[in-house]
């Protein structure tokens, strides 16, 4: 079982130049602040907001969560010293976009080889050419800071010319095949952001989707999806009761030793067991974080 169980069900992205946001999120229920110099900043302002995104983490008062900046890529004017910046900044994570291969990876590890060791490479996963590339993508984390992936399905179905509708059809496939190959490279992964922050219906049904295509969360466009997030990406009562009643079943003494058991008239095997203990951590782990 995976030694970091720390929740990511959560990750809200906030534009690093809106510092009334960005105070604010100090004291949101996410579980993660992306400060972004990408998408969610016009042109004039990437500067400015390069500076304010920095002071923000160093400053730091984001408690348990985890805080990365979104830096601007490496193809644009701005790449370069949103990197530079990042990388002697107090920060969790550096968020990329437009990854399309493994060699990209290599680009941006050069890129951030001043900064600390602890400091993760998080990617988007967001271009055609991505999807075509995903394991040899994942299989990076095994040598470099990359560590997480977050779908980005807006910036896909632009590439793509296909229509983001709230059954996303069109995506199911490398929704799928990005979440088998993160899990074997030990990369964690989080679901695409929901355009819909009105309907926050619409907003939990696809984070049920997401959920049970095996992400571990999701990113957020407003604080408003944060608590409706946050509950699917949770266990349930009635998920903690059956996980805590198979690892008691294992724990009997007449059960040792066995590869497979009745538990409340079904079966249960040892990777059962394992997928219990490891709901009970998960659990553990938010309860931890308050």
């Amino acid at each position: 079982m995976e030694t970091n169980l720390r929740p990511r069900r959560s990750a809200l992205y906030l534009p690093a130049s809106n510092a009334k946001a960005i105070a604010k999120a100090r004291a949101l229920p996410c579980d993660m602040v992306i400060l972004d110099l990408e998408d969610a900043v016009a042109p004039e302002m990437k500067a400015e907001a390069r500076a304010a995104a920095v002071a923000a983490v160093n400053e730091g008062g984001f408690g348990h969560r985890e805080v990365a900046i979104r830096a601007n890529g490496l193809d644009t004017e701005w790449g370069e010293a949103d990197l530079a910046a990042i990388a002697g900044a107090k920060v969790d994570a550096v968020l990329v976009p437009k990854v399309n291969g493994p060699e990209d990876i290599t680009t941006y590890e050069r890129a951030l080889a001043g900064a600390p060791a602890h400091v993760q490479l998080w990617t988007m996963i967001e271009t055609c050419a991505s999807v075509a590339n995903l394991p040899a993508i994942a299989a990076m984390a095994g040598t470099t800071r990359l560590s997480l992936w977050i779908m980005g399905t807006n910036d896909l179905a632009k590439e793509m010319r296909a229509q983001l509708t709230p059954c996303r059809t069109p995506f199911l496939p490398f929704l799928s095949m990005a979440v088998a190959a993160a899990r074997a490279n030990g990369v964690a992964i989080l679901d695409g952001v929901c355009n819909e922050f009105r309907d926050l219906e619409v907003f939990e049904a696809e984070a049920r989707q997401g959920l049970m295509f095996g992400f571990d969360g999701k990113s957020l466009i407003h604080p408003a999806q944060i608590e409706p997030c946050n509950t699917v990406f949770s266990p349930s009562e009635a998920d903690l009761a059956w996980a805590n009643a198979v690892i008691q079943a294992f724990s009997l003494p007449e059960n040792t030793g066995k590869g497979a058991i009745k538990v409340d008239g079904k079966m249960a095997e040892l990777l059962h067991l394992e997928q219990a203990r490891r709901l009970v951590a998960v659990s553990e782990a938010i309860t931890a974080n308050g």
